[in-house]
């Protein structure tokens, strides 16, 4: 199939171009170019940028297909303009083997809204107690580079360390859940004045320094490359920012929604505020944003956690830890980032694009667009401002903490090499 991608800003810079994109990649970009046996769309002026990728996603198949499947969760992440996902290895069965991961790499393949990268389970079952197949995953069709026991911490500190040694054979990458356990027993919210007023057991900002101060001492050692999963207090946006001081090879993530929601909302004991790392304070949403701003945070990354209803709308201490996020992502980091002045259109594609995919070392996304680059693209209506409404999203969970937002621009197509798999807003 061969498309034309008519009047649209590449990075939002500079005067409208048409792109024609054939045999899965950009062949040809000017101005006013031919339609002939082209497809044309017309992008109306919008903002052109590679294709999203999301290093962190919950895609819960296999074994809760009730919360969420491959085909349903990236439907909703192409509608939210990505083009690659990294699902994430807590399923049931554990992606902690080759077949696992092939599975679900397969399962991606065969729903094709968007390329899908399993990250693979550092220890078997999650336990936090003897390394999983590392090797054998990395060598899987699937091809593993990343590994995280998400939801846990492999918080014994010489496992900690075999596991980044391990990896470099391969390039690969130990994505952590910071969370000294022992610090967080019982731990429903975070740990400050609202949690005293709450009575709620809070979940202290040191469990997440403590284990992140300790794996870029660990990964420095090594030599190891060590990633820290959805990075949520303005302590661990400076050790990051030291680690990074120090030229070692360590990358973070920051979630959407702890770029703009605070532990004010817990008190509204709606469980769809209830999130692992938990909801912070306002001098933490801060030095977030300051952080994405200045790259010591690497990356936007959505933790998209998906719940069927039994498993959320239940009084707060028995609720599931978890937000959706796919389909809101760009929208709030243009609320929180763009709009304040805060990150260019440019360097939005770093935080969404280009960098997540490095990391997780995907070499078709995240690419310039330039021609002769793979024409994995989405295309953002600027002046769009839309209503979140739940019952609307792809995803089957409805879990999202943004429902009745109003939020700006939105994701208009969506381009997976070459072929549309979101147009006119609606998946194609």
């Amino acid at each position: 199939m061969s498309f034309l991608l008519r009047n649209v800003k590449a990075y939002g810079e500079g005067d409208p171009v048409d792109l024609r994109l054939a045999d899965g990649r950009i062949v040809e970009i000017g101005s006013g170019l031919s339609a002939g046996d082209s497809q044309p769309y017309d992008g109306q002026s919008g903002v052109l940028l590679p294709g999203l990728v999301d290093l962190h996603t919950h895609l819960r198949e296999p074994g809760r297909e009730d919360a969420e499947t491959v085909e349903t969760g990236t439907r909703a992440a192409a509608l939210g303009g990505f083009t690659a996902v990294h699902a994430m290895a807590n399923t049931d069965p554990v992606a902690d083997t080759a077949g696992v991961v092939e599975q679900v790499w397969r399962l991606g393949r065969d729903a094709g809204h968007c390329d899908v990268a399993p990250v693979g389970a550092v220890t078997i079952g999650l336990a936090g107690e003897q390394m999983a197949e590392l090797g054998t995953m990395a060598d899987s069709a699937a091809r593993v580079r990343v590994f995280s026991d998400d939801g846990h911490c492999v918080s014994d500190a010489s496992l900690m360390r075999r596991a980044l040694e391990y990896v470099k054979a391969f390039g690969g990458v130990i994505a952590q859940h910071a969370q000294e356990p022992r610090l967080t027993v019982g731990a429903q919210m975070n740990e400050g004045v609202n949690s005293s007023l709450l009575g709620l057991t809070g979940w202290p900002a040191v469990a997440e320094e403590a284990i992140i101060a300790r794996d870029c001492l660990l990964a420095a050692h090594v030599g190891g490359r060590l990633h820290v999963c959805h990075v949520s207090t303005a302590g661990s946006v400076e050790l990051i920012r030291w680690a990074k001081g120090h030229g070692w090879d360590v990358t973070a993530e920051v979630t959407p929604h702890h770029l703009v929601l605070t532990d004010d909302l817990a008190g509204t004991y709606d469980p769809v505020f209830k999130v692992n790392p938990p909801l912070r304070t306002k001098t933490d949403v801060e030095a977030l944003r300051e952080g994405l701003a200045d790259g010591t945070i690497d990356c936007v990354a959505t933790d998209h956690a998906p719940h069927a209803l039994e498993d959320k709308e239940a009084e707060w201490g028995a609720a599931a830890f978890g937000m959706t996020g796919l389909e809101t992502a760009l929208a709030v980091v243009v609320q929180t980032m763009v709009e304040p002045g805060r990150l260019s259109w440019r360097s939005v594609a770093e935080r969404l694009s280009t960098t997540p995919a490095r990391i997780g070392r995907l070499e078709e996304h995240g690419r310039p667009i330039a021609v002769g680059e793979p024409a994995n693209l989405c295309l953002v209506d600027l002046g769009a401002r839309w209503t979140v409404d739940p019952a609307q999203s792809a995803s089957r969970s409805r879990n999202t903490p943004f429902a009745g937002h109003e939020l700006p621009s939105r994701v208009v197509a969506t381009f997976l090499r070459g072929t549309p798999t979101v147009l006119d807003g609606r998946s194609a």
